[in-house]
């Protein structure tokens, strides 16, 4: 039970409207609601640590206060070790050991995964489009089935969409990162790389009608709507309260870029220009953004003060991390 860690009764008004103590009373209750039924694996929500906050800070963190940082939200020792033993067996994480102490930090795969997809995670809007399609083909070489799966996991993780067998497109990718991926993977002359757009401007509404249709926004949608009702009201708490607790702040930080992390890493994200000035998408991330940003600092405070890399307690964060969601 999180008892131990912050106490709170949930005290609602009938009209919703956010209490003086709703802040602590909403939080209390989405963390308690998590820790009941854990809706997903507890290597999902480690690697959101890692990524949203251990990579801010430094390269490891002392196992035990990792065990720390999620036992609120029913995640317990035994799992945690659990957890981190597969990571580390899918070259997600490696560790480092300091007398009797493990310390577990990123493998160079992993940086370069999630520093692709905090692009998209910590946007401020939707990015911004030069009206062409990024396009890999992975079915003209010759590629053994493990190399082309491995191709299609690392393509998924940049946010590419399947277009049809073999091929796969993204509106808005930086080539580069995927000229990276597929040299580190020794396919070089096995890959095919491309830009395309329509041949002239008469077409440029069919050719992005037609290939925005291949990305069914549909699942997408719903996880949104759901994110936006389990957190609009401590959005609306946080916003009129001023001493926020900081435990409280750093577990709904961490559930509130799961969340989020989750739905955009399943789906090829539209750029602005192909989105609908309704989309759901954009309330959603309206939402993280704004409750991203009232909660960091006392969430940070709670991380800084519980936890330990190698070389002691964890000090200040990089420079990129406290411009997160800025223009």
């Amino acid at each position: 039970m999180i008892g131990s860690v912050m106490s709170a009764s949930f005290n609602c008004e009938e009209n919703h409207l956010p209490s003086k103590s709703s802040f602590t009373s909403l939080a209390t209750s989405l963390v308690e609601n998590f820790a009941k039924n854990r809706p997903i694996h507890a290597n999902s929500l480690i690697l959101t640590i890692y990524g949203d906050t251990v990579r801010a800070y430094g390269d490891s963190i002392w196992l035990g206060s990792l065990i720390k940082l999620v036992e609120p939200l029913g995640i317990n020792q035994r799992l945690v070790r659990t957890s981190v033993f597969r990571l580390s067996e899918k070259s997600v994480l490696q560790s480092k050991q300091q007398g009797r102490r493990s310390y577990y930090s990123l493998t160079h795969r992993a940086v370069r995964q999630f520093a692709s997809a905090s692009k998209r995670i910590y946007a401020a809007k939707p990015l911004e489009w030069d009206g062409q399609w990024r396009l890999v083909m992975t079915s003209l070489g010759d590629i053994s089935p493990e190399q082309r799966e491995t191709v299609r996991k690392e393509l998924h993780w940049l946010g590419f969409n399947r277009i049809t067998t073999g091929v796969y497109g993204h509106p808005s990718i930086d080539l580069d990162e995927v000229k990276k991926l597929v040299r580190d993977m020794g396919l070089d002359n096995k890959v095919v790389i491309l830009k395309a757009s329509a041949m002239d401007a008469k077409h440029l509404p069919v050719s992005n009608r037609l290939l925005s249709q291949c990305i069914d926004l549909e699942p997408s949608n719903e996880k949104y709507a759901e994110l936006i009702k389990d957190f609009q009201g401590i959005l609306k708490a946080a916003k009129q309260e001023t001493d926020l607790d900081p435990a409280l702040c750093f577990l709904v930080k961490t559930l509130l870029i799961n969340r989020f992390r989750i739905i955009l890493l399943k789906e090829a994200e539209l750029p602005d220009e192909l989105l609908a000035k309704n989309a759901i998408s954009r309330r959603a991330r309206a939402l993280v953004s704004e409750l991203y940003q009232i909660i960091q600092a006392p969430a940070d405070q709670y991380f800084i003060d519980i936890s330990e890399t190698e070389g002691g307690a964890f000090t200040q964060a990089s420079d990129d991390y406290y411009s997160r969601f800025s223009d």
